[in-house]
């Protein structure tokens, strides 16, 4: 009887370890094959203008981290001009190779032609370089840099066709007749922000007083927050990428609390924050679990009167998915 037991238990032992191994390696295939590639645009209202402004149609965009040969992505991305947005709102990390310069600016042809400010990331700086998961959760602060990237031909792509660089820097433009105070900084995740660049009150004459940071670091939210922002802008996060189901992110990369990982969210008493999930994943790190690429069109409404503080929870619209 023993030796019959024994025999039973090595072949549950043999058949649970076989499920397991069969499990993860679908799920590795699911996450790195399917989900990586299925884009979804993101649509959110979030009642920060003025009141008595106009709506707004922004399209936010982030860690499009492309490589050359991503032909599905780069056309993806060049049918959201379809989506007929006021406004372009790039957070950075476009690239990932040095030749990926005209692969982002051909995928981003038409929306050029649409007014857009950005700020750059890291991996428009540096290239990605193969890293320790670990150091997600246990030293989020360890940096590695790749070799350099060409970001000033992208810059160059970018100006050149109108849009606006707003790496420390602080703007004022009109779009579809509603006046815009934006201001930004570079990427905190390389401790190049300098806030005392753009540090002081925003415009309260504008419609829109806007931030663009593309790692959202609490010092920087907080400094914008104190100057009076009405809404920040940012990327970086890529969502959590890897998530649990009916939980969601347990990482930022920085020092943002997972629970905002992305989407809007309140930051302070009269501040909302918007994080792009982003479109891609470093070519070392090719996968989603429970995180779709995203890009996301905010419709900017004007905030309620009467009193209360602007952007609770219950402020803003939960997003509704449209599948491309």
């Amino acid at each position: 009887m023993l030796a019959r037991s024994t025999v039973l238990n090595s072949t549950v032992l043999k058949k649970s370890a076989s499920l397991a191994a069969g499990s993860l390696a679908a799920g590795i295939a699911y996450a790195t094959l399917i989900e990586r590639n299925a884009f979804v645009v993101r649509e959110t209202t979030m009642p920060v203008l003025t009141p008595g402004s106009s709506p707004l149609r922004v399209l936010h965009l982030s860690d499009f981290h492309m490589m050359p040969g991503q032909r599905r992505k780069q056309a993806w991305v060049r049918d959201l001009a379809g989506w007929q947005p006021d406004l372009v709102i790039n957070t950075g990390d476009n690239l990932a190779h040095p030749r990926s310069v005209p692969s982002v600016v051909q995928a981003l042809s038409d929306l050029l032609a649409v007014p857009g400010l950005f700020v750059f990331g890291s991996n428009d700086y540096f290239a990605p370089k193969p890293k320790n998961p670990t150091n997600y959760l246990f030293k989020p602060s360890h940096r590695i840099t790749g070799e350099a990237l060409p970001w000033q031909d992208l810059r160059a792509a970018f100006t050149e066709r109108g849009w606006l660089d707003m790496t420390h820097t602080k703007r004022e433009i009109e779009v579809k007749g509603q006046l815009i105070a934006a201001a930004g900084v570079d990427d905190p995740h390389l401790s190049r922000d300098r806030y005392d660049t753009i540090a002081g009150p925003a415009n309260a004459a504008a419609n829109l007083t806007l931030g663009l940071v593309h790692a959202p670091y609490t010092r920087v939210l907080d400094r914008f927050a104190g100057d009076g922002y009405q809404l920040v802008l940012a990327g970086h996060t890529h969502g959590g990428q890897l998530c649990l189901p009916f939980r969601g992110a347990v990482v930022t990369n920085c020092d943002l609390d997972p629970s905002r990982a992305k989407g809007p969210s309140r930051w302070g008493a009269h501040m909302q924050l918007h994080v792009s999930a982003g479109l891609g994943t470093s070519p070392y790190a090719p996968y989603r679990f429970c995180c779709r690429p995203e890009a996301t069109l905010l419709t900017l409404v004007a905030a309620p009167t009467g009193g209360g503080s602007l952007g609770s929870r219950a402020d803003v619209s939960h997003p509704a998915v449209s599948a491309r």
